[in-house]
């Protein structure tokens, strides 16, 4: 990759760097092929929403990415967020368009902490008369 744009995408316990450059459609995740990495139905579709959102075709540019921890669902919203951003440096005038389908939002939600005298985080033990 010669000349690319950086977007860091995180979700949950996941971080995704991903780099966007133009090019022949190259799609690699962690040195996998994209499609063999995110075997989920309907994941690949969802992590190319924002190259559909600036109507882009996803198989002009190569996209590398490196994602780390969390879970599937965590590490495709995560690549997701990190695409809408390298496109966002890319163009800034597909800002509008990225933002109106809510793919510049970071997801915030995260696990909650276990608190002490509780089996999780909000459940409690069984109350017992005696």
């Amino acid at each position: 990759m010669a000349q690319y744009f950086e977007g860091i995408g995180r979700r949950k316990e996941s971080v995704a760097r991903v780099r966007v450059a133009p090019g022949s459609g190259k799609f690699t995740v962690n040195e996998k092929d994209a499609p063999a990495f995110f075997t989920r139905l309907g994941d690949m579709e969802d992590i190319l929403r924002p190259f559909g959102a600036v109507g882009q075709e996803a198989g002009k540019y190569d996209v590398s990415v490196v994602v780390n921890g969390g879970g599937v669902s965590g590490q495709v919203e995560s690549v997701r967020l990190g695409i809408a951003r390298a496109l966002q440096l890319m163009d800034a005038g597909w800002t509008a368009a990225l933002r109106k389908k809510g793919l510049l939002t970071r997801d915030a939600r995260v696990k909650e902490r276990k608190k002490p005298g509780l089996k999780k985080a909000r459940k409690a033990p069984t109350y017992t008369k005696r």
